[in-house]
């Protein structure tokens, strides 16, 4: 959402309000009301500027894992956020929605200990960043921060039903503090605001802590569990042996971090834990559901099954349901189709119990180029949990009847999603051939299969140039469009690239581990960065094969000039989707 404009919120509020949610998260503005508490605080721009961080990292920022990157942010920027949050606002309430703020839980810069003489628990480093440090909830100052904070706050939105706050996320460690107290003083802030506010808190990992929550009243406070459909918090396990005591909660799917491309889900854990969570003594409280994604415009699927499962009473049969979906989503009955939606359900979408994978299934194509490649991102914690050949017969099958649909934008979506997916997994068997041709040392097999998965890697750019959603153009002219003057533009532009490729400094990308957490398997990072990184390492396997000495690529120097350049794409597609998506699959597989 970091580069969303007017344009485009609309449709997502349209799209909340039909599927039944009425406690929106937000925090579109929220910079604003931290720009005119700590000015009133006394720090100044330039201080201000380099702890809020830039557009495509406030997230990261506003959880309390980092300072100032992306920044620092012009003037026009808040005059944007703020302008952006007051109609969202009000598009919410005229749904009749109950939006919840961004709360204050004692969030700090990090030299606010020295600068403003507080008492604050100063956190570790985060990847490399400094974290902001935490200001004691039972230290004298708190009462007084936190009530200049939601007086900033109330003067630009008003007040809310609901504060959202996670003091210590993931952090691992909370000092000496004592946590009762810390709960108690956070919602006597709050109450002073509105006393009918309750306080939203994250559930994941050992958040919300045990020791902070226990004496709160019920009612007052409410769990989101985050990853419900893979039993976390409301479940007695790891973190916890009692769910979450006597407070509400919200049974939650993640289901994607970091936004990243690819088909997932974990559809018989989503409908098996939420008929459980029903009647299971842990789970009396339940009171709703939510969405908790990193990342969205992605697998649809699941979305419109977690929605519907409320209105359900009674758990149904997954590939009646998944019939229902197709015949809605493409206003057919066509049993192809539903053959192909029956591989997927069965197979990539039902990720196991077993399988601890966070997220969606990566492609090679995106992944450090090495001897091991596997995931991308440093924490998927990807396994093979499906066949390849179930998401190439998928395709195969969509494709077969595709030109009865042509001009169906659903349908022709999905196309290109299932064909891009089965490229992917196609490509990372060509690529473990390639590997092992080269541990063989057969110069001619190796010379075949890695000109082979080269030109797999150039037919997935173009099958992803036929769907905005898939390129890389629709991000960066989002982020452009939004900047009043060159600077501003490139400087979005900038947050835009950076994220989705090495993600922080080289400290972070690398030792951190950030690089690629928010890669994107799109049309044109796939040409200019992916396609030129894997022939590079490739050439340099030949090399070795031919007797030169193997080499230790700079992979964050290879990233900084895509990062830093500003060439221009387009967000306007090329090519129709059932036509390139027929012609790309049989350059790959033969024939569908």
């Amino acid at each position: 959402m970091a580069f969303w404009d007017w344009n485009r919120w609309p449709q997502e509020l349209a799209w909340t309000a039909l599927h039944g949610i009425n406690m929106p998260l937000d925090i579109v503005g929220e910079e604003c009301v931290w720009y005119n508490r700590l000015h009133r605080l006394g720090y100044t721009k330039a201080e201000i500027n380099s702890f809020i961080a830039g557009p495509a990292f406030v997230a990261w920022w506003a959880m309390g894992n980092l300072e100032g990157w992306g920044g620092p942010n012009p003037d026009s920027w808040y005059v944007f956020r703020l302008s952006l949050g007051k109609k969202i606002l009000d598009r919410m309430k005229a749904y009749g929605m109950r939006p919840v703020f961004p709360g204050y839980a004692g969030m700090v810069p990090h030299n606010a200990g020295k600068k403003l003489h507080l008492d604050i628990a100063e956190l570790p480093l985060w990847c490399g960043y400094h974290r902001p440090s935490v200001l004691q909830p039972t230290d004298r100052s708190f009462q007084k921060i936190a009530s200049m904070y939601y007086q900033e706050q109330e003067k630009l939105f008003g007040k809310a039903d609901f504060y959202s706050m996670d003091p210590f996320h993931e952090s691992g460690q909370t000092g000496s503090m004592d946590l009762a107290s810390a709960g108690k003083a956070i919602m006597a802030a709050m109450k002073k605001v509105n006393p009918k506010a309750v306080w939203v808190a994250q559930g994941w990992q050992e958040n919300p802590r045990e020791a902070m929550m226990k004496d709160l009243k019920p009612g007052d406070f409410l769990v989101l569990d985050l990853e419900s459909e893979k039993l976390s918090g409301w479940y007695p396990g790891k973190y916890r042996k009692s769910g979450f005591g006597q407070h509400d909660w919200l049974f939650c799917m993640l289901l994607n971090f970091g936004g990243r491309v690819g088909l997932y889900g974990r559809m018989d854990e989503l409908l098996d834990h939420f008929y459980l969570a029903k009647t299971h003594p842990s789970a009396a409280h339940l009171k709703g559901i939510g969405l908790t994604p990193e990342g969205i415009e992605n697998n649809p699927v699941m979305y419109e099954l977690m929605t519907e499962l409320p209105w359900r009473s009674e758990k149904f049969d997954k590939i009646s349901w998944v019939n229902d979906y197709v015949f809605a989503r493409y206003g057919v009955r066509d049993r192809t189709i539903q053959k192909a939606w029956k591989l997927l359900a069965d197979g990539i979408y039902n990720c196991p119990a077993s399988s601890d994978q966070e997220g969606p299934h990566e492609s090679i194509f995106c992944s450090l180029p090495s001897l091991n490649s596997f995931q991308v991102s440093s924490w998927s914690r990807m396994q093979n949990y499906y066949d390849p050949a179930s998401t190439e017969e998928a395709a195969r099958l969509m494709l077969s009847v595709a030109d009865k649909y042509k001009g169906n934008d659903n349908f022709e979506y999905d196309l290109v999603d299932i064909v891009r997916q089965a490229l992917a997994d196609h490509a990372r068997i060509v690529y473990n051939r390639t590997v092992a041709d080269f541990k063989s040392f057969d110069r001619k097999s190796f010379n075949q299969d890695s000109r082979q998965f080269l030109n797999l890697l150039l037919l997935q750019d173009s099958l992803l140039g036929t769907r905005r959603e898939f390129r890389v153009g629709t991000w960066i002219q989002s982020a452009r469009k939004l900047g009043a003057t060159p600077e501003e533009k490139d400087l979005y532009e900038w947050n835009a690239r950076v994220q989705i490729i090495i993600w922080g400094n080289r400290t972070a990308a690398i030792d951190g581990g950030l690089r690629e957490y928010a890669h994107k398997e799109w049309n044109g990072v796939l040409r200019d960065f992916y396609y030129p990184r894997w022939k590079a390492y490739l050439r340099m396997l030949g090399n070795v094969m031919d007797g030169k000495p193997m080499g230790n690529p700079d992979y964050y120097a290879m990233a900084e000039p895509w990062v830093k350049a500003h060439n221009t794409y387009a967000s306007t597609v090329v090519g129709s989707p059932v036509d390139v998506a027929k012609g790309v699959f049989v350059k790959a597989f033969g024939s569908y």
